[in-house]
C-alpha cells in the first residue's frame, strides 16, 4: 500500500488535535509526524508527544541544513515538519497526517500537489473565542489581547479555505470525527483500491459531502459569522459582543 500525505489546517482552537487524536483511535495505519516547535510547552504538553521542543538557534541550524520539508514563522515561534516523518512513514506503507498552518500547507501542496488537504473550521467566533479562553484557562491564564489577536487571525486563515481539497465544520465532534474518518478511508479506496466493506458506500458519500465545491451551503453561515461573505469586503467581527461565557 502507497502512503497518502494528509494535510489538516485549522485556526487555533478549532479542536484540530482532538480530531487527530480520535481519527488515530479509530484508524489504523495514520502516522502523525510531530512539528518542531520553538515556543515553549503549553500546560501538559510534553517534547515528542504534541511537539519536539527547541530553542531558534537550534531550529535554524535545522532549517539551513535542509531538514525541513516546510516550516514556517506564527505568532513569533517558528514550527517545522521534519522530512525523515514522510520518508519513514513511505518506508511502511503507511498514511501520514501532517498538521500544519496555512503557511506550511501552501509550501506542501506546492511540493507535493497529490497531498490530500483538509481545512477544519470552527462553526463561528463565539465558539472559538469560548474554546480559546477555555484551553487558555487551563493552561492556568488568560492574556485577552493574546486572546483576541487569535480570534483576528482565524478569519484570516479561514479565507484560505479554498486552497483545500475537504472542510469539516468542527461543531458536533462525534460528526467531525466520522466525517474526518470517511475522508482517509475514502481516499485509501479511490487511490490505493484498498475495501471498505459494507460501509463503502456511506463512507464514500460522506467524504464526498465534505469536498470543498459540495461544501458551500454548510460553510455559509460560518463564513458569514467570521464577515468573509460580506459584499463590501470588510471584516465585521463582534468578539466584544456576547460576552455570556465569561
Amino acid at each position: 500500500m502507497a502512503g497518502i500525505l494528509f494535510i489538516i489546517s485549522a485556526p487555533s482552537g478549532s479542536g484540530k488535535s482532538t480530531l487527530v487524536s480520535e481519527l488515530r483511535k479509530q484508524v489504523s495505519g495514520v502516522d502523525f509526524s510531530i512539528s518542531w516547535t520553538t515556543r515553549a510547552p503549553r500546560g501538559s504538553e510534553e517534547h515528542g508527544r504534541e511537539y519536539y521542543f527547541t530553542n531558534r538557534e537550534e531550529f535554524e541550524r535545522m532549517r539551513d541544513a535542509g531538514m525541513f520539508l516546510e516550516h514556517a514563522e506564527v505568532f513569533g515561534n517558528y514550527y517545522g515538519t521534519a522530512r525523515h516523518s514522510l520518508e519513514e512513514a513511505r518506508k511502511i506503507g503507511h498514511d501520514l497526517l501532517l498538521d500544519i498552518d496555512v503557511q506550511g500547507a501552501a509550501k506542501v501542496r506546492a511540493a507535493m500537489p497529490e497531498a490530500v488537504s483538509i481545512f477544519v473550521m470552527p462553526p463561528n467566533p463565539k465558539v472559538l473565542r469560548t474554546r480559546l479562553r477555555n484551553r487558555s484557562r487551563a493552561e492556568g491564564q488568560v492574556n485577552e489581547s493574546e486572546l483576541y489577536r487569535r480570534l483576528s487571525e482565524a478569519s484570516k486563515e479561514i479565507e484560505n479555505y479554498r486552497d483545500y481539497g475537504y472542510i469539516l465544520v468542527n461543531d458536533i465532534l462525534d460528526r467531525a470525527v466520522a466525517q474526518l474518518e470517511a475522508i482517509v478511508l475514502a481516499e485509501r479506496y479511490y487511490r490505493n483500491s484498498e475495501p471498505i466493506a459494507y460501509r463503502s458506500r456511506r463512507v464514500l458519500e460522506v467524504a464526498a459531502a465534505c469536498r470543498q465545491p459540495n461544501s458551500q451551503e454548510r460553510l455559509k453561515p460560518v463564513l458569514e459569522a467570521f464577515g468573509i461573505l460580506n459584499p463590501s469586503g470588510q471584516q465585521q467581527l463582534n468578539f466584544e459582543e456576547d460576552s455570556d461565557d465569561d
